[in-house]
């Protein structure tokens, strides 16, 4: 291990300071493993160095948080939210928006986009014809904002999770990538966004979302962090809508205004009050 107890404690205020994100004593290996390609990128002899350099480099400071921002995905991810997304939530928020036959899903901190293009394939997959979405991707990292927008992946990402039929069905080869198609990024629309910041105004669509995928993320908050940030997000669910946590994380005593819910083993999260919204079988609409 090169990076100096310094160094170290520098970079974690600074995450902390810009995102909120714990770099706890014990993850110096994983800051000097992030921030070492970029050390030479930048002609910095080590990593001591070039977090120097940060206290000066706007630019590289950037790209320094980009790179210590938690990106960890793949696709369909552990599969049994998305299973219960499409077989159990689905059909009653089908039944629910008859009227407006559309759906709004948010993917926070998306990290490079394989959560909102799993989700993407899924809607396109079971929603009936004439239904339209609301895709919304955010994250801390402009840099994976970027990601998602271009929506392209090296091999070594397809093959963590992507089943052939879709990879056929949704992609195409650019040079040594695979590209997202343009109908499902057209889908998506990201916005950059620290989730332990207040969220801006509209940030939600008129109603609240239906189904917030916030993943994965709340373990790397502080407690008061994680509680200030289930509050703001309980405002943004539709009365009738559902939040999906990470399988390690729940709202257990971190937040009074959600109830959970055990579909199988993923529990789902509803605002207080809410109940889920009875499936109606599209024989029966309208009877």
């Amino acid at each position: 291990m090169t990076i100096s107890t310094q160094s170290f404690a520098y970079v974690a205020d600074l995450v902390r300071r810009e995102t909120s994100m714990l770099y706890d004593p014990g993850k110096e290996y994983l800051v000097e493993a992030r921030l070492l390609p970029l050390a030479r990128e930048a002609g910095h002899g080590d990593v001591d160095a070039y977090i120097a350099s940060l206290r000066t480099d706007v630019v590289q400071r950037r790209r320094a948080i980009d790179a210590l921002t938690i990106n960890e995905t793949s696709w369909f991810r552990d599969n049994a939210p998305y299973q219960v997304f499409t077989d159990e939530l689905l059909p009653p928020i089908l039944s629910a928006r008859a009227h407006t036959r559309r759906i709004s899903v948010w993917s926070a901190a998306c990290s490079s986009g394989q959560e909102i293009y799993s989700i993407a394939m899924l809607l396109h997959e079971h929603l009936p014809p004439g239904w339209t979405t609301d895709l919304l991707a955010t994250d801390v990292s402009t840099a994976m904002l970027d990601r998602v927008e271009k929506g392209r992946y090296s091999q070594v990402e397809m093959n963590r999770g992507m089943p052939a039929p879709r990879l056929v069905r949704w992609f195409s080869r650019v040079g040594a990538e695979w590209e997202v198609s343009a109908d499902l990024r057209a889908q998506v629309r990201t916005r950059h966004l620290n989730l332990a910041a207040p969220f801006p105004f509209g940030l939600a669509p008129t109603g609240g979302f239906d189904v917030i995928f916030l993943r994965n993320v709340l373990i790397y908050f502080d407690l008061e962090t994680k509680r200030d940030i289930l509050r703001r997000v309980r405002d943004l669910v539709a009365p009738d809508g559902v939040l999906i946590l990470g399988s390690s994380e729940s709202s257990l005593d971190l937040d009074q205004q959600w109830t959970r819910e055990a579909i199988g083993r993923v529990q789902v999260h509803r605002p207080v009050g809410a109940r889920a919204t009875a499936y109606t079988p599209p024989a029966l609409q309208g009877a």
